[in-house]
């Protein structure tokens, strides 16, 4: 798998459809822990590194991310809906 291309004149933002795809390759397991660097995404989506930045916002928000300062960004674990009592 691999990123898809940002469509610039469709109807989502760039960064929306870079966080959208980010959580897709998440959910499918293609990134399972540390994140790439965000201009490395900004690369690879052949966007901004603002765009990027704005996305990973977005990631954060959504709560699928989680960024360590000085350490980097990484997949946030997912919390088991059981009660351990």
């Amino acid at each position: 798998m691999s990123a898809r291309p940002v469509d610039p004149f469709g109807p989502e933002y760039a960064y929306v459809q870079v966080a959208d795809d980010v959580q897709r390759r998440i959910a499918e397991g293609e990134i399972s822990a540390k994140l790439p660097s965000e201009r490395n995404f900004a690369e690879e989506y052949g966007v901004a590194y603002t765009t990027v930045r704005h996305a990973m916002a977005v990631l954060r928000e959504r709560g699928v991310i989680v960024t360590v300062h000085g350490r980097g960004t990484y997949v946030k674990p997912q919390e088991s809906g059981s009660d351990p009592r």
